[in-house]
C-alpha cells in the first residue's frame, strides 16, 4: 500500500452501486436531520431512545408509565377444540368437582374403582406431567401430599397413575387402597408381574427423579407412584391396554374387583355421583389446602 498512488487507493472497484440506505441532499438540513417514519417506528418499538424521556416504551409506542392497561396474569393454555376436563369448558362435568385450588381441582372420577377414587387434573389444557409449568408442578405435588394424609387417615395408602397415550388432558388417577388389603410391595410386584405378562416393559426410577428428565413433552408413556414414593415407568412406543392401571388395581392381588376394570361397567346415576362427591367435599374439608389462601 505505501507503494501505490493515493488516486488507487481511494479508486472504487467496477461494478460498484450506491447505497440504498443513504440519504438524498434533500432530506438532510445543515444540523438537523429529518427523522424518517420507519426509523421513528423503530426508535419507538420498546424503548425511547431519545435522552430526553429515556423511559420503557411499550410496543404500542405509548410509555408503560401512563397506560391504562395493567399488566394481566398470565392465562393457562386453552384446548383446541371442546375438552372434558378444562374446568372452563362446558363439556366438564361440575358435579364430579370436589375441591379446586389456583392452577388444579379434584374430581371424581367417573366410573371409578372405589366412591373415593379422584382424579388430580390441571385447570388449563395441559396434556401430561411433562408439560405443567412450575405452578402448576407445585400444587400438584401440594395435592399428592394432601391426599396420601387424608388416605392415611382413613386407613387407606394410595397409588397414583397417569396414562399419557390416547389421552388430550392430564388426569393423575389417585386410587385408595385399605391397608387392610395387602402391603405397598404388593401393589409394585402386581404391576411389575402383569407388566410382564403383557410384554410391557415397567422400569424402576429412582424416587426423587422427576419424569421430566426421563420423558420429553409429546411423548406417550405410562408411569405409577406408589405412596412410598417409588415410581414405575414405560415408555410406550406403539399400542398399549388403556385400561392397564385399572386392570392391575382391581386384581385379584389388590383391590379384588376384577369386574370394575373398565369404568365403563362401573357408571351409576348423576344423583349418585352428587351424593358421593357431597360426602367426599365433606370428609375432605378438614384437609383442604385451599381454605387457607
Amino acid at each position: 500500500m505505501k507503494l501505490m498512488d493515493a488516486a488507487e487507493l481511494v479508486k472504487q472497484p467496477p461494478d460498484v452501486t450506491e447505497n440504498p440506505y443513504r440519504k438524498s441532499g434533500k432530506e438532510v438540513s445543515i444540523g438537523k436531520q429529518i427523522t424518517s417514519p420507519e426509523e421513528e417506528s423503530a426508535c419507538q418499538f420498546f424503548f425511547d431512545i431519545n435522552e430526553k424521556h429515556g423511559r420503557k416504551r411499550s410496543s404500542t409506542g405509548r410509555d408503560s408509565k401512563f397506560s391504562s392497561h395493567p399488566k394481566q396474569p398470565r392465562k393457562p393454555p386453552q384446548p383446541p377444540g371442546p375438552c372434558w376436563f378444562c374446568l372452563a369448558s362446558p363439556e366438564v362435568e361440575k358435579h364430579l368437582v370436589v375441591n379446586i385450588g389456583t392452577h388444579c381441582y379434584l374430581a371424581l372420577a367417573k366410573g371409578g374403582l372405589s366412591d373415593d377414587h379422584v382424579l388430580i387434573l390441571p385447570i388449563g389444557h395441559y396434556q401430561s406431567v411433562v408439560e405443567l409449568s412450575a405452578e402448576v408442578v407445585e400444587e400438584v405435588e401440594k395435592y399428592k401430599a394432601t391426599l396420601r394424609r387424608f388416605f392415611k387417615s382413613r386407613g387407606k395408602r394410595c397409588v397414583l397413575f397417569e396414562r399419557n397415550y390416547k389421552s388430550h388432558h392430564l388426569q393423575l388417577q389417585v386410587i385408595p387402597v385399605p391397608l387392610s388389603r395387602c402391603a405397598t410391595d404388593d401393589i409394585k410386584d402386581a404391576f411389575i408381574t402383569q407388566a410382564q405378562e403383557q410384554q410391557i416393559e415397567l422400569l424402576e426410577i429412582p424416587e426423587h427423579s422427576d419424569i421430566k428428565q426421563i420423558a420429553q413433552p409429546g411423548a406417550a408413556y405410562f408411569y405409577v407412584e406408589l405412596d412410598t414414593g417409588e415410581k414405575l415407568f414405560h415408555r410406550i412406543k406403539k399400542n398399549f391396554p388403556l385400561q392397564f392401571g385399572r386392570e392391575v388395581l382391581a386384581s385379584e392381588a389388590i383391590l379384588n374387583i376384577p369386574d370394575k376394570s373398565d369404568w365403563r361397567q362401573c357408571q351409576i346415576s348423576k344423583e349418585e355421583e352428587e351424593t358421593l362427591a357431597r360426602r367426599f367435599r365433606k370428609d375432605f374439608e378438614p384437609f383442604d389446602f385451599t381454605l387457607d389462601d
